[in-house]
C-alpha cells in the first residue's frame, strides 16, 4: 500500500499544481465573474454527475470484481449517455445557467463515460492508470485552453468548457480502447440481476454523495442568488484551495476504498482505515497551517485585487477542510464495506446544519 499512496500522492500533487494553474489563469482571464460562471456550470456538471454516478460511479468499482466486466460496462455506459442528456434539460428548463446549456451536456455526457472507465480502473487494483488518467484530465484541459486561447485567438469563457468538453471525449476515447481489448464481445449482454444490484448499491451511495455535494456547493447558488455571480467567483478560490487539500488526502481514500473492496476481513478493513486516518490527520494539520499563514498580499498578487479577502475566506473554511477529510476517509470505508445508511445520515445531518447557517444572514429571504 505505501508504494501505491507515494505514486498516487505523486498524482494528486501534480493535479494540485495544475488545477492552481487553471484557477490563476481564469481569474486573470475572466475575473470574478468569469470565474463565478464556470464554478457554476461546473457545479451544476457535478450534480448531473450524481445522478449518472448511480451505474458508472462507486458501483463499477464495487461490481468490477463481482459480476462480468462486459455486463457491467453496459449499463454503466447507458445510464452515462442518458443521464447526461436528460439531467441537464432540467437544468435548462429551471433557466439555471442556461446560456451554457449545450456545453453542459457535453461536459456531462464525457465526464460520465470517462468516470466509468476510472471507476473500472479503481474496482480492478490498476491505480496506475487511475492515477494517469485522473492527472491528464487537468493536464489536456490546460492544454487545449492554450490551443483555443493562443492559436485560435479566442477569448471568451466558453473556450474553457470547450476545451473541458475536447479534453475529456479524449481520454474516454483512449480509456475505452485500452479496456475493451480485454473484453469479450460475446459477453456484452443484459443481465437483471447485474442491473438490480448495481442500482440498489449505486443510488445509496449516490444518495450520501449529492447531499454531501449539497453541503459543499449549495453556497454557491445562495450567493448567486443574494450576492451575484461575482461573489461566486471571490468565494470558489476559497473552495478551491480547499478541494485541492482534499485531493490530497483523497488519494488515501482512493486506495483504501479498492482494498477495503478486495478485503475478505472486516477487521483488516478497519485495521486499514485507522491507518489511513492517522496519515490524513497529519497531513491535513500540515496543509491548512500553510495555506492559512500565507499573507493576504500573496492572495491578491496571485488572483488579482477582486480576491483579496481569499485570506478571510480560508480562514472560515480551515475547521470544515478538516473535518470533511476525515469524514470522507470513514465514509469510503463504510462504502467499501457496502454499510451505507450510516452515510446517509452523516450527510443529511450536514445538509440541515449547512441550510441553516446559508439562511442565518437573511432571514428574510431578502438582498
Amino acid at each position: 500500500m505505501q508504494l501505491t499512496f507515494i505514486k498516487t500522492f505523486i498524482s494528486r500533487f501534480l493535479i494540485l499544481v495544475l488545477s492552481f494553474g487553471l484557477v490563476i489563469f481564469s481569474t486573470n482571464m475572466w475575473g470574478s465573474e468569469g470565474k463565478g460562471t464556470i464554478s457554476i456550470v461546473v457545479a451544476n456538471a457535478a450534480a448531473v454527475s450524481f445522478f449518472s454516478s448511480i451505474f458508472s460511479g462507486s458501483s463499477t468499482s464495487y461490481f468490477a470484481s463481482r459480476f462480468k466486466i462486459e455486463k457491467v460496462l453496459l449499463y454503466a455506459y447507458l445510464w452515462s449517455i442518458l443521464t447526461g442528456l436528460l439531467i441537464p434539460f432540467l437544468f435548462g428548463i429551471a433557466s439555471i445557467q442556461g446560456k451554457y446549456l449545450f456545453y453542459l451536456i457535453g461536459i456531462s455526457v464525457f465526464s460520465s463515460l470517462l468516470s466509468t472507465n476510472i471507476s473500472l480502473f479503481i474496482g480492478t487494483q490498476n491505480i496506475k492508470r487511475f492515477n494517469l488518467y485522473t492527472v491528464l484530465q487537468q493536464l489536456v484541459h490546460i492544454v487545449f485552453i492554450g490551443i483555443l486561447v493562443y492559436g485560435f485567438g479566442k477569448k471568451d469563457v466558453s473556450v474553457y468548457f470547450l476545451a473541458q468538453i475536447g479534453c475529456l471525449a479524449l481520454l474516454f476515447l483512449t480509456s475505452f480502447f485500452q479496456i475493451i481489448r480485454k473484453c469479450t464481445v460475446s459477453e456484452i449482454s443484459f443481465c437483471k440481476d447485474v442491473a438490480r444490484n448495481m442500482f440498489e448499491y449505486g443510488w445509496k451511495t449516490q444518495l450520501s454523495a449529492f447531499v454531501q455535494f449539497l453541503n459543499y456547493r449549495l453556497s454557491f447558488y445562495f450567493l448567486e442568488y443574494f450576492e451575484g455571480i461575482a461573489s461566486v467567483g471571490i468565494f470558489s478560490i476559497g473552495v478551491t484551495f480547499s478541494e485541492a487539500i482534499w485531493t490530497i488526502t483523497r488519494s488515501i481514500a482512493v486506495i483504501l476504498y479498492s482494498d477495503v473492496v478486495n478485503s475478505k476481513s472486516r477487521e483488516e478493513s478497519i485495521e486499514k482505515t485507522k491507518e489511513s486516518l492517522k496519515l490524513t490527520f497529519i497531513l491535513m494539520i500540515g496543509f491548512v497551517l500553510g495555506i492559512v499563514i500565507i499573507p493576504s498580499q500573496v492572495y491578491e498578487i496571485i488572483f488579482g485585487k477582486e480576491f483579496r479577502d481569499t485570506k478571510e475566506i480560508m480562514l472560515l473554511l480551515s475547521p470544515g477542510i478538516f473535518a470533511i477529510a476525515v469524514s470522507d476517509m470513514v465514509g469510503h470505508c463504510f462504502s467499501g464495506m457496502r454499510e451505507l445508511k450510516i452515510l446517509n445520515v452523516k450527510s443529511i445531518v450536514g445538509l440541515v446544519v449547512t441550510v441553516v447557517f446559508l439562511l442565518l444572514p437573511y432571514p428574510d429571504g431578502e438582498f
